[in-house]
């Protein structure tokens, strides 16, 4: 099979949460154990550096990924999901993995791969492992997947774990409450490896407390402990956060005496994420004028930075080109939105895609009108078309709708 073949393989014939949802979800790290017998526990073989969290912790990994690449080191990178191509998920210092080793892998395994039903996920995690250790990369910064103790990615022991913050999503697997939600996040937790901590409330310190102790962990808590705020080209509000993280990380990596970040490679690395990293779709501008933005935001957490945000721009009339996902608590997110834009309601072009009439009648309970489109594309020609050069125009709602515009 070529890489189209492969990868379209890798997509339809396995579960796939990204594009199948709920029925994709593992409840256990049996698979991923197993798997890694096959390959060797190339996992074991890795320094790492494991980042979980609501929101920020694809920020967070890149922007660890580009300050160590700035201090002169071999860095794996491993994100999720995807916006174009399957490749983005595993980078080494930037460069994508290559279709040829993600063709061979496939083949080498894919007979093993089908007898034990795996997931499109522990695959994808296997791989990344796997061309990690063979490419021999000093560190790898590693992404949860979703939540952390039962994310096929927690079969590592990191240098150190961080969790950005908390927040609600994906209730339906982690639990409809934050110290639910803080309890598997907390998962990534191991015994005596130090835990960063970005963003907490009071229900989630006690949940992050209770399990540092029970590892011997030493616990930082990043937004108390950094006050610096060097400059980044990721300019959203929600970095800041997200850069008091890092830094702290760095600090304790340092700490360790494995790895030498010096401060000037933390300033660099931060002002040079996406041309070190490519990470797109973070408060991304796609235009001038009119101002166009698209975010990958989805949550209540996320959606509430981004459109406070909006607002601290001068504008005449607002756009938003919206789309979401078919297991969406709409009734959390619809009410942040702006009452005062013009909505243009369309469907991402996947399985889990929610229907853009659906959207638009949910919407139209909390005074958000617009009109439905056939496409995320259509969608957005015709807020581009309609807009002045003094407007604004927003692209969001979902990952997979930014996947589409840029």
């Amino acid at each position: 099979m070529n890489y189209q073949e492969t990868t379209q393989w890798m997509f339809t014939q396995l579960p796939m949460y990204q594009t199948q949802g709920a029925s994709a979800y593992k409840e256990d790290l049996t698979n991923i154990l197993l798997l890694s017998d096959h390959l060797g526990k190339p996992e074991k073989k890795l320094l790492c550096i494991h980042v979980a969290g609501t929101n920020g912790k694809g920020s967070t990994s890149h922007m660890l990924a580009s300050i160590l690449q700035e201090a002169g080191y071999k860095v794996g990178l491993y994100t999720s999901p995807h916006l174009k191509d399957f490749r983005e998920r595993i980078k080494i210092n930037g460069k994508e993995i290559s279709e040829d080793f993600v063709c061979d892998f496939v083949k080498k395994h894919k007979t093993y791969f089908m007898k034990n039903d795996f997931s499109f996920f522990e695959m994808s995690v296997g791989l990344a492992f796997d061309y990690f250790v063979k490419q021999k990369v000093d560190i790898a910064i590693i992404e949860v997947g979703m939540g952390g103790r039962l994310d096929a990615t927690n079969i590592i022991t990191p240098l150190i774990s961080v969790i950005t913050n908390i927040g609600r999503d994906h209730t339906q697997f982690l639990g409809n409450t934050i110290s639910q939600i803080a309890f598997e996040k907390a998962g990534i937790i191991k015994p005596d490896i130090p835990i960063v901590i970005g963003e907490y409330s009071d229900e989630s310190k006690v949940v992050f407390l209770s399990s540092a102790k029970e590892n011997s962990s030493l616990i930082y808590f990043a937004s108390d402990l950094i006050s610096q705020n060097f400059p980044s080209d990721l300019i959203g509000n929600y970095q800041v956060q997200n850069k008091k993280t890092v830094i702290q990380t760095i600090a304790i990596l340092n700490l360790q005496n494995k790895f030498h970040v010096g401060l000037d490679h933390l300033k660099d690395g931060l002002l040079n994420v996406v041309k070190n990293t490519n990470l797109k779709g973070r408060w991304q501008q796609l235009n001038e004028f009119p101002k166009v933005i698209c975010d990958t935001a989805h949550n209540k957490h996320g959606l509430e930075i981004v459109l406070n945000q909006i607002q601290e721009n001068a504008f005449t009339t607002l756009h938003i080109v919206l789309g979401v996902v078919n297991d969406k608590d709409l009734d959390e997110i619809l009410p942040l939105f702006p009452k005062n834009a013009i909505y243009y309601f369309c469907k991402p072009n996947i399985f889990r895609g929610l229907d853009a009439t659906i959207l638009q009648q949910k919407a139209t309970g909390y005074r958000l009108t617009g009109e439905v489109y056939n496409s995320v594309s259509e969608a957005y020609n015709s807020a581009f078309d309609r807009a002045a050069k003094t407007d604004f125009i927003y692209i969001g709602g979902s990952t997979f709708v930014v996947a589409e515009i840029i």
